[in-house]
């Protein structure tokens, strides 16, 4: 007899598969033919799961601790609102700059300055991937104080 199209969509295939975990001890599933040659393990052999965390392999890094990914995710703001700041802080400045450099002279390093932070963040991510997670931090942190948004601080948004 064929399972009707509904009965088809409430289940999923092997979902009467005898090995997968019900909550049951292993001592009460039953091996069928198809899992009778995999080995099988006693409940009173298998050990219990512990919450310890498992060391990395050699040659692997330990992932990050929750306080270093906030501190990141922090950092990675900052660097965001320093993005702001330079489009911003250059765009005001661009008033004052027409009379001294061309509007040419001026984009250049206009663009610069505003992708410098995202730049600064991805290059010190990407090229501090195998060092201590403190190196990566005092980079990040001396970029933060390097990219600054002076023209934004001076001046302001609303400013002259």
């Amino acid at each position: 007899m064929m399972a009707r199209p509904d009965d088809d969509a409430l289940s999923w295939d092997g979902d009467d598969d005898p090995t997968l975990d019900t909550g049951a001890p292993a001592s009460v599933v039953k091996p069928t033919p198809d899992t009778a040659t995999q080995p099988t393990a006693d409940a009173a052999t298998t050990e219990p799961a512990t919450s310890e965390a498992v060391p990395p392999a050699e040659g692997e890094r330990a992932p990050m601790s929750n306080a270093m990914l906030i501190t990141i995710g922090v950092l990675a703001g900052f660097y965001a609102i320093f993005t702001i700041g330079w489009v911003i802080g250059g765009l005001r400045l661009r008033d004052a700059a027409h009379y001294a450099v061309a509007d040419v002279a001026f984009q250049g390093p206009l663009w610069l300055a505003v992708l410098a932070p995202a730049l600064w963040f991805s290059a010190v991510y990407l090229l501090t991937r195998h060092t201590e997670s403190w190196v990566r931090l005092l980079w990040l942190v001396a970029g933060a104080i390097l990219l600054v948004p002076w023209p934004f601080v001076m001046v302001g948004a609303v400013g002259q």
